[in-house]
């Protein structure tokens, strides 16, 4: 039986919590920064969970998660 191959741009991406939990950037914080509060940016900065509902997905692409 072959090993199981990591999508990389998924291990490039995403990480896994001393806990299990995936962790993931958020969205919104590449551009068009101008029009957001000080706070939403400073809170976009912070590491986000993967969604149960994407946990699936993404132990498929992390054969390791």
């Amino acid at each position: 039986m072959p090993k199981i191959k990591t999508r990389r741009a998924a291990a490039k991406r995403l990480k896994i919590s001393g806990s299990g939990r995936i962790k993931c950037g958020k969205a919104g914080h590449r551009h068009l920064q101008s029009g957001k509060t000080t706070k939403r940016k400073r809170q976009l900065r912070a590491a986000g969970i993967v969604p149960a509902q994407l946990v699936k997905a993404v132990n498929r692409q992390l054969p390791y998660g």
